[in-house]
């Protein structure tokens, strides 16, 4: 079948609907750089993709040319569609990274006013960092003046009812469920307004 041969892949994956031919991509490297992305061994990666460890070897060292069924297999494998073996990522490299944060089991921060459960603290160089916070003050006059660092924020209520201050705006008040998005270089205190210690989700970013 037409649709078998990998040089047609390369040339759908690259279809841009303009005139000109795609220039090939380097299929080895392709899938190194896949696998290191997920911080693979050609062991693991095999075993994922079912294919022998040889196998593997010889297509990221340019070898052999993979059938289409071990082109399945591998995309499979990697959990991405057959066309994404042949398309470069956009900024030239594959993150891959994933975190997974078992209730229990964060990296706490206690201070006066908060305290903070950080989420995937196992990742450096996030760009994004995600915590629950415990709101455990009750006036604003708790705080020793704005705490203001760079970056956006994003917060969201997920028990009790919070009142949000901010250097700039009106106080905000926010119950279960409601969110908001800000300037975190804008001065900002949060404060529990309900009986119990609100709850809330953070996710600053970094860049």
């Amino acid at each position: 079948m037409a649709d078998s041969d990998p040089k047609n892949l390369i040339r759908i994956a690259h279809e841009s609907g303009e005139p000109g031919v795609a220039q090939p991509l380097d299929l080895g490297a392709r899938v190194r750089e896949l696998r290191k992305a997920r911080s693979w061994t050609l062991e693991q990666a095999a075993q994922q993709a079912g294919l022998a460890r040889s196998t593997l070897s010889k297509i990221e060292n340019g070898q052999m040319s993979p059938t289409y069924d071990a082109l399945k297999k591998l995309a499979v494998g990697l959990e991405i569609s057959v066309p994404q073996l042949f398309t470069p990522p956009s900024k030239g490299q594959v993150n891959g990274r994933m975190a997974v944060t078992r209730n229990g089991e964060e990296a706490e921060k206690v201070t006066t006013t908060y305290e903070h459960a950080l989420l995937a603290e196992t990742l450096t160089t996030k760009k994004m960092l995600p915590y629950r916070t415990r709101v455990r003050a009750r006036n604003v006059e708790d705080f020793d003046g704005w705490v203001r660092h760079d970056g956006e924020e994003f917060l969201y209520v997920l028990t009790g009812q919070i009142r949000l201050y901010t250097e700039f705006y009106e106080p905000v008040d926010l119950k279960r469920g409601d969110s908001t998005y800000y300037d975190a270089a804008m001065g900002h205190n949060v404060v529990s307004i309900s009986a119990e210690d609100a709850t809330i989700l953070w996710v600053t970013s970094l860049s």
